[in-house]
């Protein structure tokens, strides 16, 4: 097992160990003493999805960022401007008392016009914070803008809203984010890199490991919270 943390940890890793097998068999090992210590069962199912996305999201965070080439993708647009979007993340630990969601509204012009920061009791797994996330965010979007647009560096997010029917674990949540999509006419999901998603990474983890409850919704990041790397 050592191995394997160190192999996870290293910031030059071969292409052969970009597969989340690693991840899989070390995030095993963790709910094995969570069961062991803690009496604490996880869904074996949930595991494995979480395994998968911390791998992707770690070898996301260490790749060199290559120039961006212009091409002919309808798509590619959308995830280079950000305008009259909202960004969404969620944040989750296995060890942590909250999950965190953040969100911030970006207007034509990309401007910060509105953000929001909140935790909750912790959810089941990483991906239940990020479907709460984007409720959330939905919800404030027919309150306090019309903005239809939605953007996420979770894949996985996506494909939940693509393809609901695929993710029965999810059945609950994606129904209220199938009753919210009925106020949205326009609704559109995107997926943006990590790099451009900070503000909104920032918010999420404030909140996730912030010591009492938090709920906050302004136009700016308040004073009485640490300030991020980059807004």
């Amino acid at each position: 097992m050592y191995y394997l943390f160190w192999r996870k940890n290293n910031i030059i890793v071969p292409e052969q160990d970009r597969d989340p097998y690693p991840w899989i068999i070390w995030y095993i090992w963790k709910v094995r003493n969570e069961k062991l210590f803690r009496g604490i069962d996880r869904d074996p199912l949930d595991l494995v999805r979480h395994a998968e996305s911390e791998c992707q999201a770690w070898f996301d965070a260490n790749e060199v960022v290559q120039p961006v080439v212009q091409e002919n993708n309808p798509e590619e647009p959308q995830a280079i401007s950000l305008g009259n979007i909202c960004l969404i993340d969620g944040s989750w630990t296995s060890s942590a008392h909250f999950s965190g969601c953040g969100w911030v509204w970006m207007d034509s012009a990309g401007n910060f016009q509105l953000m929001g920061t909140k935790n909750i009791p912790r959810r089941e797994s990483a991906l239940h914070s990020e479907v709460e996330a984007l409720r959330w965010a939905m919800e404030n979007m027919l309150q306090h803008s019309a903005c239809q647009r939605f953007g996420t560096d979770c894949k996985e997010l996506i494909a939940m809203i693509k393809d609901p029917q695929a993710w029965p674990n999810f059945a609950t949540e994606l129904e209220r984010i199938e009753t919210l999509q009925i106020c949205f006419p326009d609704f559109k999901i995107t997926h943006v890199p990590r790099a451009r998603n900070q503000t909104s990474d920032f918010l999420a983890k404030t909140a996730r490991s912030f010591h009492r409850e938090l709920h906050f919704i302004g136009g700016s990041i308040p004073v009485w919270l640490p300030r991020p790397p980059q807004v």
